[in-house]
């Protein structure tokens, strides 16, 4: 099995440097999001990049200045806040750990009180291999019957009903007001076109938030709100999270957007559709594994 742009653990945890780029593109102004998991990553390129367009972004994840999620561990709520800020939006950082259902309903009682509705969210909050010391040969080289029970509660815990919970307190914000654009709600995902990812646990609970994605879309559809996956590549590696923040973006200021509804996507596909790139000009190709476990 040839992979091209297999994450290691490391750079599953890529903490990007921003650079601060003007685009061209619909302005967000006036746009209310929600991003998870945004403490650096993934999360903070999509919050980053958001900013930039105008929009306003709740920030959320459980690291804050002084108080990481986990010794060592860098970035911060307040941080990922700053570069919203920065670029142009407003920022509001939210410590929220998304296991918690309380700390859930709070953040969206928030938004109620300070804007009424939702326009946007984010789902990126994910958990299950960066508090354990993972390396790529014992992540991705176990197999199934050598996996640690606790993975299992930590990716479906953190990931798949972390996940469904946001969703489900954000999905009544995300009804009002949609007769000029509609609502949107992104899972980011790990995907390659349906081949293994070469973890039982990680493979399976990224499906399962990619059939979320589904679910809502269609339960979405008659209130006008669209839901999709969408799968970056290999973040740090051949791709930044602003890559993905200018898909997130993308999506959010496209009024034709419930047409793609339901879909898994890709970052590399969406960026030779819309015509963005990546911040140095680039656009990078889809991740994808070619051949099988069977090889």
């Amino acid at each position: 099995m040839t992979v091209r742009g297999l994450p290691s653990a490391t750079h599953l945890l890529y903490e990007p440097s921003f650079v601060n780029l003007n685009l061209m593109d619909i302005s967000l102004d006036g746009t209310v999001a929600v991003v998870t998991g945004a403490s650096r990553g993934a999360g903070r390129g999509i919050a980053a990049v958001l900013g930039e367009r105008g929009a306003t972004v709740y920030v959320t994840g459980r690291s804050t200045r002084g108080g990481p999620s986990a010794p060592g561990r860098s970035g911060s709520i307040e941080e990922t806040a700053e570069e919203v800020t920065r670029r142009g939006g407003t920022a509001v950082a939210v410590r929220c750990d998304h296991t918690v259902d309380a700390d859930v309903a709070g953040l969206f009682d928030q938004v109620r009180r300070e804007h009424g509705r939702l326009d946007l969210l984010v789902n990126n909050a994910w958990g299950g291999y960066e508090q354990r010391g993972d390396s790529a040969a014992t992540f991705f080289g176990t197999p199934f019957w050598e996996q640690p029970l606790w993975r299992w509660q930590a990716m479906f815990g953190a990931g798949v009903r972390a996940t469904f919970v946001t969703s489900r307190q954000g999905a009544p914000l995300l009804l009002n007001d949609r007769r000029e654009r509609p609502g949107l709600i992104v899972n980011t995902i790990a995907w390659a076109f349906g081949t293994y990812l070469g973890n039982v646990v990680y493979d399976t609970a990224k499906a399962a938030t990619a059939r979320l994605a589904l679910g809502f879309a269609c339960d979405l559809r008659p209130h006008n709100v669209a839901a999709v996956a969408i799968a970056p590549g290999h973040l740090g590696v051949n791709e930044t999270p602003e890559y993905l923040g200018r898909a997130v973006a993308t999506l959010a200021g496209d009024h034709d957007v419930m047409k793609r509804s339901g879909q898994t996507l890709t970052v590399g596909e969406l960026a030779r559709e819309y015509g963005f790139t990546d911040i140095d000009g680039t656009q990078p190709e889809p991740f994808s594994i070619t051949g099988s476990a069977e090889d």
